[in-house]
């Protein structure tokens, strides 16, 4: 049966030879004669080198003693031929058709197959076609087969009919499980106001490892000379000598804030001798980072799998908690380890020590029915408390912005899900008096009073340019960020006429986690008149809303719709633009990935409303250059299926038979699946780029109704796969399995 297929295989490429020798004899249709003609040729092309065939002569001999030594071995022959050149031959046979397992044909045979050495000429390059072949050196072909025989040993087998079946069912047997065991909170009844759970159990967080001191060998230098530091300012050095490779270490406010800190953790006698950082010298500390690095990079199978497995163990025991006689999944019960404080932007804490945190400084929440969890040995908790109106199960104080920190249940989780799905509605609510406020606003525009006013511009900024309200904070405590309520004169410049626009408003100031906002827009002209007034008699840094804050603005908007909020008004207008972009990009005509691409430029509509900027990866060159170089080599690959496919008409023009036909089919199909395959990566490439700087996932994940995106998918026949992944597919299954495809924000 193998030798039937290898025959076959190498019909196409045999006939070629025939037509070359067309003029000298006459063709003939045995496969016998046309191996003649094949042996004929090659015995020419042995007389120009005849040192050359002698060389191949006794190859051939050696394997023809070696494939009888095996047999007599009782080896298989498959083996044998494995371990020599022409195995490259028996490769591309069984990629072409033959059954894996099955045993090859005699290596006799294979030898002196015309078939298989005219397509082993035809895979060879045109450049190579024009130079004359030369024999490789007895070391380069030792080094290409055990290459060639590594490389058949690391191919996976394929996987046949039944396996690939077998595979799917088990996973859509696996999904259909998956499904069973979701808890359905959303066809339940809700709890009365206030109340999140009855009953809460857990094993409370799991705390970094404690601190591995360096190698007696691996020295820190300080002003040229060795220095032995303490256990506890050797952890801050090395935090600071990782990150030696990036751009942070270079910056004076990192450098500053770090060094402070770090002598905070000093002896007094390293205090005294270390003053200056710049005679600090980490270098070997920095090195011996790299080697550990690299050696958590190239870990044996073995050891992936041992790692593996234990955090499969502590993931078992205190990632899951359960909830109202529900086994639910927490989402970071890790807690973060002491490091330096990088924060986003030009923050101006940057470089500062996170501590460690031990469980004298975190309260735990459960239930007073539960089991309380146990404290590490020695230590014990900060406080236990039992209340049902929150949904933390863990909290503590992080000591560099004094921010709480809390461990929460996972994202697709019932409280999660429930606060998302409220969220959403509020937001769904909006579109009801969203007209009414506008008017309101408006009016007051004109008002007598200052204050209601400068009220009512910063609602205006809230509602069409989706601006955070803005926070009141302690001068100095955080980073120069503000919000609409505490924008500055400095923050923005006013146009008469810009780039033929009226009444242009330039805004240019640092947003939440220090990004920067810039904008130009063009605004009511009464609103340009508003600020003008704003303006009159103020410096740069004065405030732009000097009889506004944050909570006047708030008190404001609960009285205008119940549960509104300057976060609601960023919801709606996100919700909305998503949904109106998405009528306007979709074509009923395109295909799926045109339509993935119109959706994405839709989310990217609304990551622009909303500033959610992101640096370009690091790796973004050179993927791109990978992807086109794709693209190129997909686009040579469908001009050779082109020509193949021109070829293959022209014969079965010549010859009309059903085995042509099908031929001429099969090509065709080849031709159409490689235009979609370039289709599908010149999409990718065109939204790799657009996205470089903005961040979807933002959007996509706090601000975008799930619903319309699900509907979307229903309604276009776009797997909804690609456009949520399994982590966001888990999070919003209440939206999965709610919507249909007439949903509307």
């Amino acid at each position: 049966m193998t030798q039937d297929v290898t025959i076959q295989d190498h019909l196409d490429p045999f006939k070629e030879i025939s037509k070359k020798n067309k003029d000298k004899k006459k063709k003939k249709t045995t496969f016998e004669q046309e191996g003649k003609v094949a042996k004929k040729k090659e015995r020419k092309e042995k007389d120009g080198n005849k040192s050359d065939a002698d060389k191949k002569d006794k190859t051939k001999s050696k394997t023809k003693k070696k494939s009888e030594s095996s047999k007599h071995d009782g080896i298989s022959s498959s083996v044998t031929v494995k371990t020599e050149p022409e195995d490259e031959d028996f490769v591309s046979v069984k990629k072409n058709g033959a059954k894996q397992g099955e045993k090859r044909a005699r290596q006799e045979e294979a030898n002196d197959d015309p078939a298989i050495k005219s397509k082993k000429k035809k895979r060879k390059s045109e450049k190579d076609k024009e130079q004359p072949a030369t024999e490789e050196s007895e070391d380069e072909g030792k080094k290409r087969i055990k290459k060639e025989v590594k490389d058949e040993g690391d191919k996976k087998p394929k996987k046949t009919r039944e396996e690939k079946e077998a595979a799917i069912a088990l996973k859509v047997k696996k999904k259909e499980e998956e499904e069973q065991a979701r808890w359905r909170w959303w066809e339940e009844e809700k709890y009365e106001d206030g109340i999140k759970w009855k009953f809460l159990e857990h094993k409370g967080p799991v705390f970094a490892p404690p601190y591995d001191p360096l190698p007696k060998d691996v020295k820190f230098y300080y002003d040229g000379k060795p220095f032995q530091l303490g256990l506890q300012s050797e952890e801050v050095a090395k935090f600071f000598a990782s990150m030696l490779d990036h751009e942070y270490t270079t910056v004076e406010i990192f450098r500053n804030n770090f060094f402070v800190d770090w002598r905070k953790e000093m002896t007094l006698e390293e205090r005294m001798v270390i003053t200056d950082l710049a005679k600090c010298d980490f270098t070997e500390i920095y090195n011996y980072h790299k080697v550990k690095t690299e050696e958590r990079k190239n870990r044996t199978k073995e050891e992936k799998l041992k790692l593996k497995e234990e955090n499969a163990k502590l993931v078992e025991e205190y990632g899951f908690c359960v909830m109202d006689h529900h086994r639910e999944r927490i989402g970071n019960f890790k807690i973060e380890p002491p490091a330096l404080f990088r924060g986003r932007g030009d923050h101006p804490k940057q470089g500062m020590l996170k501590k460690r945190i031990l469980p004298e400084d975190v309260t735990i929440n459960c239930s007073k029915d539960s089991k309380i969890p146990v404290p590490p040995s020695g230590h014990q908790w900060k406080e236990v408390r039992h209340d049902p109106t929150v949904t933390w199960l863990a909290s503590w104080t992080e000591n560099v912005q004094g921010m709480v920190k809390y461990v929460m249940l996972n994202a697709n989780s019932k409280l999660k899900g429930e606060k998302d799905w409220e969220k959403y509605e509020v937001a769904r609510k909006l579109k009801n008096h969203v007209d009414a406020i506008r008017r309101t606003y408006r009016d007051d525009f004109k008002s007598k009073e200052m204050r209601i006013r400068q009220r009512a511009v910063a609602l205006y900024f809230i509602d069409k340019l989706a601006l955070r309200a803005g926070n009141e904070k302690e001068e100095g405590e955080t980073a120069d960020t503000v919000g609409c309520c505490s924008l500055r004169v400095e923050h923005i410049k006013l146009h008469p006429e810009l780039d033929g626009e009226t009444h242009v408003v330039e805004f240019d100031f640092l947003g939440k986690d220090s990004i920067r906002y810039y904008n130009k827009v063009p605004v009511e002209k009464k609103v340009y008149k508003n600020l003008q007034l704003f303006m009159e008699n103020k410096q740069d840094g004065d405030d732009l809303f000097d009889r506004l804050n944050t909570p006047m603005l708030n008190k404001h908007l609960q009285s205008l719709m119940e549960g509104l909020t300057a976060k609601v008004f960023r919801t709606y207008n996100a919700s909305v633009t998503l949904q109106q972009q998405l009528q306007e990009l979709t074509d009923p005509e395109d295909t799926v990935p045109g339509r993935i691409l119109s959706y994405n430029r839709a989310n990217r509509a609304v990551a622009v409303l909303c500033n959610h900027q992101r640096a370009p990866p690091k790796t973004f060159d050179q993927s791109m250059a990978n992807l086109r170089s794709k693209i190129e080599a997909k686009k040579e690959q469908i001009l050779l299926a082109k020509k193949e496919l021109k070829e293959a008409k022209k014969e079965a023009k010549e010859n009309d038979t059903e085995k042509l036909r099908k031929v001429v089919e099969s090509k065709k199909k080849a031709v159409m699946r490689g235009e979609e395959q370039l289709m599908k990566l010149e999409v990718q490439a065109t939204d790799r780029e657009e996205n470089k700087q903005i961040a979807l996932s933002t959007s996509k994940l706090n601000y975008l109704d799930p619903r319309i995106s699900v509907a979307w998918c229903k309604k276009w026949d776009v797997n909804l796969e690609k456009i949520y992944n399994k982590t966001y597919r888990d999070k919003f299954a209440w939206a999965v399995h709610m919507t249909d495809t007439d949903f509307v924000f």
